[in-house]
């Protein structure tokens, strides 16, 4: 049993306490390069939430000037990418031509579909001076008939991401539908991404989800009866009106939606499909994928 699977049974003595409460997630740090994330999903206890099949938590991280994010091309397959800053800036680029700075508040949906190739930077501009970065990245598995899509890119900038105060805790709908507002940004099956910023003792009944989570971003919470600390994702049942209580000032990450199909996952691709994996592998060594253009020559070569 893991140190968490302790507290998580230890504070649900009680009879039915924390049905809610189905896992509590600690994050693995994982190195890009010169970068550390803490990653949430997948994991062996828990592949996916809804249609999300990758979690991970930048920073908050301060570089000095001079140095930065520089994550080189690389490729992905059957999935969209998402990518949320509180703080901070990253230039992407990808092999449809693409080229836009990512600021807090953005939402960056790259829709990957039959291969997509892209790199994160900074601009020269902001890893001229000291600088901080702190954001989320995840991925959405597609649905099967979308897997193979063509790729594209959409940038949703901050104003358009909708807003509103539920019992005073400010929340953003990032996608899909909650608190009695819907998002504008693209989805390909019923899916929920929330922000929400809480004071200590705000409370927030969770929207309902085939599958959810949340993520403490920043901050402590509390709900059925357990104590979710910062860092921790929370996954919880589909039970109706779940509350979760700010222990402190909180941000949190609200995911989930509808459940889909199992899924590989090797590296960067994801896919129902084994074989297409596979592929994908062979087609990045042998230079198939598209290149980026302004961003041509380095690349990212696929793990031994």
């Amino acid at each position: 049993m893991s140190m968490l699977s302790a507290e998580l049974e230890q504070d649900c003595q009680a009879p039915g306490a924390c049905d809610a409460i189905e896992l509590l997630i600690r994050p693995r740090d994982k190195d890009l390069g010169g970068f550390s994330v803490r990653r949430l999903l997948p994991t062996l206890q828990r592949r996916m939430v809804g249609p999300w099949i990758f979690f991970d938590h930048m920073g908050p991280a301060s570089f000095p000037a001079g140095q930065g994010i520089n994550v080189r091309p690389h490729p992905h397959v059957n999935i969209a990418t998402v990518t949320y800053l509180f703080e901070g800036e990253i230039l992407h680029r990808d092999s449809l031509g693409s080229l836009q700075a990512i600021r807090p508040g953005d939402i960056n949906l790259m829709l990957a579909g039959h291969g997509i190739v892209h790199s994160e930077r900074e601009r020269p501009e902001v890893t001229a001076a000291p600088h901080r970065l702190h954001g989320l990245q995840l991925w959405l598995a597609l649905p099967e008939k979308d897997e193979e899509a063509e790729p594209a890119f959409y940038h949703y900038p901050a104003a358009t991401i909708p807003s509103a105060s539920v019992a005073g805790v400010a929340v953003r709908v990032m996608m899909g539908s909650a608190f009695g507002v819907s998002s504008p940004v693209r989805v390909f099956a019923d899916t929920l991404y929330v922000e929400a910023h809480l004071q200590a003792g705000q409370t927030l009944v969770l929207p309902d989800a085939d599958e959810r989570a949340v993520y403490v971003a920043q901050g402590n919470l509390k709900a059925a009866g357990t104590t979710i600390p910062e860092h921790a994702m929370a996954v919880f049942s589909d039970a109706p009106g779940v509350i979760v209580e700010a222990l402190t000032e909180s941000r949190i990450a609200i995911i989930g939606g509808e459940r889909l199909g199992p899924r590989f996952i090797e590296w960067n691709f994801v896919s129902s499909r084994k074989e297409r994996i596979e592929q994908a592998k062979a087609d990045w060594t042998a230079g198939r994928f598209p290149k980026v253009p302004g961003d041509e020559t380095e690349f990212i070569p696929l793990p031994e």
